[in-house]
């Protein structure tokens, strides 16, 4: 099947937002116990993310989670304007993930490194957070 791009692109202008900025995703995970998920997520929503957005250069982020019998799994992925931007948050060695004190009590296991990609491509209408 073949498409003419221009057609795609009048009908659909949403679908691909070209971003080329030095927009930098960080992706850490974590796990809980399940009777832990619900307070590690209102740490997240009403502490870490609220001080995030007070940091220079930060862009916004999401949590997901996913509930199993045992342990809740969270994937959180933040964005900055630049790796500046996160050693900004995460200090010189900005692939060692930084937790609350209170975090560490609620998770059951961690991965031990942050990883950072650079945003190439977004269908997010506004990824700069401008």
């Amino acid at each position: 099947m073949t498409a003419d791009p221009e057609v795609i692109h009048s009908d659909l202008p949403w679908v691909l937002n070209c971003y080329h900025g030095n927009m930098i995703a960080r992706h850490w995970r974590g796990w809980t116990k399940t009777e832990n998920a619900d307070a590690y997520e209102n740490l997240l929503k009403n502490k870490v993310l609220p001080e995030l957005k007070t940091l220079e250069g930060y862009r916004g982020g999401y949590v997901f989670r996913s509930d199993g019998p045992e342990q809740s799994e969270f994937v959180v992925v933040n964005f900055f304007e630049s790796l500046a931007a996160v050693r900004r948050f995460a200090g010189p060695d900005y692939t060692i993930p930084v937790f609350e004190p209170e975090a560490r009590q609620l998770l059951s296991k961690v991965e031990p490194i942050a990883m950072h990609y650079e945003v190439r491509v977004s269908t997010i209408a506004d990824v700069t957070g401008s």
